[in-house]
């Protein structure tokens, strides 16, 4: 009966500690590990970066895209860039040039 209550007594002084050790495993596990952890946080400023990448590739595609609708505009025509999207569209080239088609 003795050897119970010594159990007792030794096992109120250590959970005290041990409850301090679990709840601070707890909060780092879940600080790096969690759905608003570390890991989280660097998976998403890859994507914030790769969502910059792309949005400046497509500004730039965008810019190429404009310029042409600029030069093929009524208020600003170009004669080459009309010749060149007129023989495109209908097939035609000259007999020097080579015509490459990527898909």
């Amino acid at each position: 009966m003795k050897v119970l209550s010594e159990i007792r007594l030794r096992s109120s002084h250590i959970m005290g500690p041990i409850l301090c050790i679990v709840l601070i495993l707890y909060i780092a596990y879940h600080a790096v590990q969690g759905d608003r952890g570390l890991i989280a946080y660097w998976q998403l400023t890859k994507q914030v970066e790769r969502a910059h990448n792309m949005n400046e590739k497509l500004k730039s595609k965008h810019s190429i895209i404009q310029n042409h609708v600029n030069l093929l505009s009524p208020q600003t025509l170009d004669r080459d860039m009309l010749g060149e999207r007129a023989r495109f569209l209908l097939g035609y080239s000259r007999p020097n040039e080579f015509i490459f088609y990527f898909k």
